[in-house]
């Protein structure tokens, strides 16, 4: 019995420090994308066109993340998505800290959210499966409630980097290793 219960605090620990840092990604690009773009010698007006191209192709990359991570964890099972897409979205992370150009950023954007997307729907949907129904409630909203800090810590990652946004996404790339 204990076994199984070490077992369920862990996939709601990875399901739950995964969600954080993919909320961290989502609200990191919202604070760096301006910051990002002009170091990359946009005008202000590229910098609006070209960020809401940039925000776009994440959100199609969630899209078809969503999709392709949903069959892939019906198939193979929702463990290996859920590391999986963590490792897509960190390795992303950490390449947005090295993007040059625009359309490198628009390539690393799309798969940052493509691996995003796989992450809370493999979580929650694992935590639910192997939770009983009288405890999967709990087991979900620690998920959703530790993710939700991930939009605290991206603020502060930003606030305390100095507005590094480089070292921003390093950050966030790199909390794949503390896990």
């Amino acid at each position: 019995m204990k076994d199984h219960h070490k077992i369920l605090n862990i996939a709601v620990i990875v399901a739950a420090l995964g969600y954080l840092v993919d909320i961290y990604d989502l609200v990191l690009f919202t604070i760096v994308r301006v910051k990002s773009l002009q170091s990359l010698g946009l005008t202000p007006e590229e910098i609006e066109d070209k960020g809401l191209i940039l925000l776009n192709i994440q959100m199609m990359g969630m899209l078809l993340g969503g999709v392709f991570w949903g069959i892939l964890g019906d198939r193979k099972g929702r463990l290996s998505v859920l590391f999986g897409s963590i490792i897509m979205y960190s390795l992303a992370n950490i390449l947005n800290g090295m993007v040059q150009t625009v359309d490198q950023y628009y390539i690393l954007r799309f798969i940052a959210g493509f691996g995003l997307a796989g992450e809370l729907g493999a979580g929650i949907t694992l935590v639910s499966e192997i939770m009983s129904k009288e405890r999967r409630g709990w087991g979900t909203t620690v998920v959703a409630t530790v993710g939700v800090f991930g939009a605290v810590v991206a603020g502060l990652v930003f606030k305390f980097s100095g507005g590094d946004w480089r070292l921003c996404y390093y950050i966030g790339g790199g909390q794949v290793t503390l896990k």
